[in-house]
């Protein structure tokens, strides 16, 4: 913590992003955010789901509210049993860069390309 120069105090502590793998596709939002709670306070809870049937994909991201709690709840649910699976807990990543068109990947590759005569030279004799 920091003072202003008002005398206030600052909070220079960050919410820290968890991922939660290996759910039940049963688990609600409000089941991870009670649970989590166990272990500090949870700031947001975003369960992920399928955008055409709205069915849950099987994580979800949990912000804890600084460092300490989120370790808490790695250490305490990292192999925790809901729903008769075992949960998967770690610090999320950050998303990978998906660049816009020019970057798909997944193309052709070079082959070769332009000259289309590939019988060796000339034009054909009949």
């Amino acid at each position: 913590m920091r003072r202003q120069s008002g005398g206030e105090e600052i909070s220079r502590e960050m919410e820290v992003k968890l991922y939660v793998g290996n759910l039940a596709y049963s688990t609600t939002e409000d089941d991870l955010r009670t649970l989590f709670a166990q272990a500090g306070t949870v700031a947001t809870v975003s369960l992920i789901k399928d955008r055409d049937t709205g069915q849950s994909k099987g994580f979800a991201f949990i912000e804890m509210s600084n460092q300490v709690e989120a370790e808490a709840a790695i250490s305490k649910f990292n192999g925790y049993s809901l729903a008769g699976r075992e949960l998967k807990v770690n610090i999320a990543r950050p998303p990978e860069s998906r660049g816009g068109y020019g970057n798909r990947g997944g193309g052709y590759g070079d082959r070769g390309g332009g000259n289309r005569n590939r019988s060796g030279g000339g034009q054909r004799r009949y």
